[in-house]
């Protein structure tokens, strides 16, 4: 499985996400999607053009934009 998460310095729903998959002892891929404007550019084609973070992608695939019940970022 290859996981994804695009996140930005600072925001919390994103650290969230890490914790949790970290926890779990999942290995994913951290993208700083706010310096890097190719990987945010990347992750807006993911999302449709969902600008919140975390973005998870998972094998490729779109799955959510936020964090948390509901959904938050």
């Amino acid at each position: 499985m290859a996981l994804v998460v695009y996140t930005k310095p600072g925001c919390p729903y994103c650290q969230q996400a890490r914790d949790y998959y970290n926890s779990k002892g999942v290995t994913f891929i951290d993208h700083d999607a706010q310096t890097h404007r190719e990987l945010r550019a990347e992750m807006l084609k993911f999302s449709g053009g969902d600008p919140t973070v975390p973005c998870i992608v998972k094998d490729g695939k779109y799955v959510q934009s936020g964090w948390g019940d509901p959904l938050r970022g």
